[in-house]
């Protein structure tokens, strides 16, 4: 279902990643990898073409093993509820440099657009705020955006947790590096580690 009262998805991420510095960018399987990597393809974009559920775990560990680096996860709805749990345990980890934004359609987009459980009565703000994330917010409006939007630069006030409302509307797939391996030793090159 394309709702046209909310947000566009390619604009949100391109908005979210502007200014961008030093980051690592976690994305999310399908739509989410492509928004990432329509803004621009990065050393410290760690794109998930698989592990459905994982994003927010990866984005975890990567905070709490470089807790001087900013880490965004960039997701979907329909990944961030097959892998709930995590949310329990980013609050209670509570990396101050993690970032959660969930792009939410209210769809499964890689399955054929279904209504996911956010289009009818599932909360994620809520669900994330009673996993113990206390800064969560629901973005509607380009504004709204743009002032979460300053906030992922800094490493030391998270964890953050923001639900953007986008319109289900399909975007042309960008497709970038799909190789794992590459992607992990591009990762640790950037973050100054010699690839393995």
């Amino acid at each position: 279902m394309i709702r046209n009262d909310r947000l566009d998805r390619r604009e949100v991420v391109r908005h979210l990643l502007k200014g961008r510095k030093n980051e690592v960018v976690v994305s999310g399987l399908g739509a989410s990898t492509y928004d990432v990597a329509a803004a621009g393809d990065h050393a410290r974009n760690f794109y998930l073409w698989g592990a459905m559920g994982g994003a927010v775990m990866i984005g975890l560990g990567l905070a709490l093993a470089q807790p001087a680096v900013p880490v965004v996860v960039i997701t979907g709805d329909g990944e961030t509820l097959m892998g709930m749990g995590s949310l329990a345990t980013v609050g209670l980890q509570r990396p101050a440099n993690l970032s959660i934004v969930v792009l939410d359609n209210g769809s499964y987009g890689e399955t054929g657009g279904q209504p996911s459980h956010t289009a009818a009565t599932t909360d994620l703000t809520a669900v994330a705020r009673g996993c113990g994330i206390a800064d969560t917010c629901e973005i509607l409006t380009l504004s709204e955006l743009e002032a979460f939007a300053a906030s992922l630069h800094s490493g030391t006030a998270g964890p953050r947790f923001a639900v953007v409302k986008i319109d289900g509307a399909e975007q042309e797939r960008v497709l970038t590096h799909r190789d794992g391996h590459f992607l992990v030793a591009r990762v640790r090159q950037a973050l100054g580690f010699q690839p393995i």
